[in-house]
């Protein structure tokens, strides 16, 4: 039976591409390679196309991707040459460009299956505020916020946190993850150069209030048949999980299963599945929680692609259930191919 031909696109252009090279790594190693050939094409700073390592084996312990420290300007080539006929494409890529629709979307005028959310879950996940928007129409809760959609109304925006909201405030670009350009605001005199930081990455802004709680997660994984996980527990040795905490300094640890109550693990699973679902989820999500002392739970975020290294909460969540990594990438190409069917029956005449 010939291989699978399993297409890794990594990098991008997005402040989160040193996070996508760590999970694009860790999948190149975990692949069944009795069942796929593994052929990665690396997405640059800059936006081209560059076409890297081709995998039929497990590589050798050590073995780098190409990263824009080590780009080989001779190897790049079309982004359309990325097409193979049965191959399925792992856009291992997270942020702008990456999982907000756009890749999704030229892949499927590429006519190419892949795996993950689709254009209007990817789009619609990436931006926070319009995520909120879509999560309230179903109930689903979540902390109380102000959102900063123009600029001009900067300084209104400044006064209707302070008198709707209590400090701290996060203040995030609507369109970033892991982290990146949010900062924790303690006073009103630190709001503007938070809201001044978070603008370098995005045009729209969210301020959120800040609540005293715990950080729960719970995967999920399906289309039209969606599982969730238990949820897992990220426990922080710093105040703020920002970028450096999570990828740089690994000051960070997990228990899995989180140790909440079980009504309030049900709870999470449900509203996981219900926000996925109304932001029509496919392939995969993690949705994250906060869990307040006295058992309040809010739903965070969805991430569309979440960090997918070995030591990932998604991965590991999943394991948790029984589901090893190597069968998990299975799994979701096996999500891709038919969700992949499913679209091209919709446009069949």
């Amino acid at each position: 039976m010939a291989k699978q031909s399993l297409i890794l696109l990594y990098g991008g252009r997005s402040a989160e591409r040193e996070v996508s090279v760590l999970s694009a790594e860790s999948v190149m190693f975990a692949v069944n390679y009795d069942k796929f050939v593994v052929k990665t094409f690396f997405i640059t700073q800059s936006g081209e196309v560059v076409k890297t390592q081709v995998l039929t084996e497990t590589p050798a312990q050590g073995t780098k991707l190409m990263t824009n420290e080590t780009v080989k300007t001779a190897d790049v080539v079309s982004p359309a040459s990325i097409y193979e006929k049965d191959a399925v494409v792992f856009p291992v890529l997270h942020g702008p460009m990456g999982e907000d629709g756009s890749i999704q979307g030229f892949l499927e005028v590429l006519k190419m299956p892949y795996v993950g959310p689709n254009i209007t879950s990817a789009s619609v996940t990436m931006d926070k505020i319009m995520a909120k928007h879509v999560f309230e129409s179903v109930g689903v809760p979540q902390v109380p916020y102000v959102a900063l959609t123009d600029v001009a109304e900067l300084d209104a925006k400044i006064a209707e946190v302070t008198a709707t909201l209590t400090y701290p405030v996060f203040v995030k670009p609507a369109n970033m993850g892991s982290s990146v350009g949010i900062s924790k605001v303690t006073s009103e005199s630190d709001l503007r150069p938070a809201i001044e930081e978070a603008l370098k990455f995005d045009s729209r802004i969210l301020i959120e209030q800040g609540v005293e709680a715990r950080e729960i997660e719970v995967g999920v994984l399906g289309n039209a048949d969606v599982m969730t996980t238990l949820p897992g527990e990220v426990v922080k040795d710093v105040a703020f999980y920002d970028y450096n905490a999570k990828y740089i300094d690994n000051q960070i640890t997990m228990a899995i299963p989180a140790s909440i109550p079980d009504e309030t693990a049900v709870a999470m699973r449900k509203y996981a599945e219900l926000a996925y679902r109304a932001v029509a989820g496919t392939g995969l999500s993690r949705c994250d929680f906060f869990m307040t002392a006295d058992h309040q739970i809010y739903l965070n975020e969805i991430n569309a692609i979440p960090g997918f290294t070995q030591f990932s909460m998604y991965p590991l969540l999943w394991e948790n259930m029984g589901l090893t990594y190597a069968d998990l990438i299975e799994k979701l190409v096996d999500l891709g191919l038919e969700a992949f069917a499913i679209r091209e029956s919709k446009l069949a005449d």
